[in-house]
């Protein structure tokens, strides 16, 4: 974390779209945490922030036992800005009145503004109507003490008011999605010109920051990583490698269940090109044995996770002497293990399992990624020189191409999937799509279909696939193919993958939840 005052507490009161706000706060150059709203004193006392933000969020405050804000947060001097349920807690908390709105607005409305306001310098002028999003069923009807309305909606009177002199300011709507076209540079002025931050968390200033943090925790000790081939074991172990040299050794099993030719690729880059000591295991049949006849696909998960940690271990022992253990965890691992009703989950977070770390493996976490969303891991990426294939590619589940095989799996399923998936992806980076594209795959379904190919009749799988966009990973919606590149993809798939003989394309939208398949 950045040096005290230069940092931003977002008070987390259960919105969806919290994560946003700390991604709009990071994009504008400052560091920021996000802490559930019962937490919040803690978090000041511990952060001393130069400002905080309240989150929407899918309680009432006149609900019984509403949460709210910590008195701390209206009594230490910073200024506090209030976003939908944010701005409630605070007019209520502060002395004014919120009731159950008559009319409650949900999604797209168009905001007055009324008078200026410095969350509004440069963007928006007294006078003009602009488009925000709103997600609330109550309003404020009374402002407390020292409080004006700056901008307002049909329905919504209050929907944006200052305090200038407290520099406490509040939105109904929600600045923080790409819905409301302004609402980022709203956010910016908050931290630039009220908080008075100037922007200079740069991806070099962590780089060193965090080369130290290692070096310091792990002192003369010996650290193990699981490798993944992924961008978050990726960028984590060239950090770690930077930092601690040959203290680092990586683990990576090869489950087989990984995509075409990936393992190979592991090896000669981190083993080769980087010089990092490196053990390659190479499970997959042990793996592809604890799977043969499984088709649920949440016993598969739980297969895979806990065949992963017993293989792990039994190679983290060969190695010896392991203090550390690495892990390339997100910042919203963090968030979204910490509920604003409950403690830290104590689950292990890898691209490879999905279970927990046992007691007895007796090492320390190293997690030198735990500050950084996406985006930002992969700009750290950039930063320490990794390649751009390995620091642009597209996200890949734990489990790996076994919730790609809907049913059960067999090897001669995986390599028809492995080889579709491959043709996929090349026509997507020879049209040059693939940056354009959140993630991409193929999944073998559970159908075959009877066909037709030159004179004999094929009885042969269907396959799936699948395209999305997105910003966060949080919502997604497919990408729109024209019909000749799916024309193009599907032709290729059935003429150079045997065991194939249909394509689809799935264009289904994904709300908050999982991208994958099963």
């Amino acid at each position: 974390m950045p040096d005290a005052q230069q940092a931003v507490l977002v008070l987390d009161f259960g919105s969806q779209v919290t994560q946003l706000i700390a991604r709009r706060v990071r994009e504008a150059g400052v560091y920021c945490e996000i802490v559930p709203f019962n937490k919040g004193a803690e978090a000041i006392a511990r952060m001393n922030p130069a400002g905080i933000i309240l989150s929407g969020g899918p309680a009432s405050v006149m609900g019984h036992a509403a949460p709210s804000a910590p008195a701390e947060a209206f009594e230490i001097g910073v200024p506090v800005l209030g976003i939908c349920y944010g701005e409630q807690t605070m007019v209520a908390q502060l002395g004014g009145r919120v009731e159950n709105a008559e009319n409650r607005e949900f999604g797209r409305a168009f905001i007055d503004v009324v008078e200026p306001c410095a969350l509004f310098e440069g963007v928006w002028k007294v006078g003009e109507r602009h488009q925000v999003w709103m997600s609330h069923g109550d309003r404020v009807i009374d402002l407390p003490k020292g409080f004006r309305v700056v901008a307002r909606t049909g329905d919504a009177p209050f929907a944006a008011i200052a305090n200038d002199d407290k520099r406490f300011y509040a939105v109904q709507f929600h600045p923080e999605v790409v819905h409301t076209p302004d609402g980022a540079k709203l956010i910016a002025n908050f931290l630039h010109r009220v908080v008075g931050l100037a922007g200079d968390w740069t991806m070099s200033a962590f780089r060193a920051r965090a080369v130290d943090a290692i070096r310091k925790q792990v002192g003369k000790g010996r650290v193990i990583c699981g490798l993944s081939g992924g961008v978050d074991s990726s960028v984590a172990a060239v950090l770690l490698h930077e930092a601690i040299g040959d203290q680092l050794t990586c683990v990576f099993v090869d489950t087989g269940l990984l995509r075409l030719n990936e393992a190979d690729e592991v090896v000669k880059l981190f083993g080769g090109s980087y010089n990092i000591p490196l053990v390659h295991k190479d499970a997959s049949e042990l793996f592809l044995g604890k799977l043969a006849g499984v088709s649920d696909p949440e016993r598969k998960r739980k297969i895979i996770g806990g065949t992963f940690i017993d293989v792990f271990e039994a190679e983290a022992k060969k190695v010896g002497g392991a203090d550390f253990l690495a892990q390339g965890t997100l910042y919203p691992d963090v968030i979204e293990s910490v509920s604003v009703l409950g403690g830290p989950s104590s689950m292990i977070k890898s691209h490879h399992n999905v279970g927990g770390l046992p007691e007895r493996m007796n090492m320390a976490l190293v997690e030198p990624l735990r500050e950084l969303f996406k985006d930002e891991v992969r700009e750290l990426g950039r930063e320490l020189g990794l390649p751009e294939t390995m620091v642009g590619r597209h996200p890949f589940p734990g489990p790996g191409l076994a919730i790609r095989v809907p049913g059960e799996i067999t090897r001669d399923k995986l390599d028809i999937l492995r080889r579709a998936d491959a043709v996929y992806l090349d026509e997507i980076r020879r049209s040059g799509l693939y940056d354009k594209i959140w993630q991409a795959f193929a999944v073998l379904l559970p159908v075959r279909t009877v066909g037709v190919m030159g004179d004999e009749r094929s009885y042969d799988y269907a396959l799936a696939l699948r395209a999305v966009t997105s910003t966060d990973g949080m919502t997604a919606d497919y990408y729109p193919f024209d019909h000749d590149f799916l024309g193009r993809v599907a032709n290729r798939i059935v003429n150079e993958v045997r065991g194939v003989n249909r394509v689809v394309y799935d264009i289904t939208s994904k709300p908050p939840g999982t991208i994958e398949w099963e």
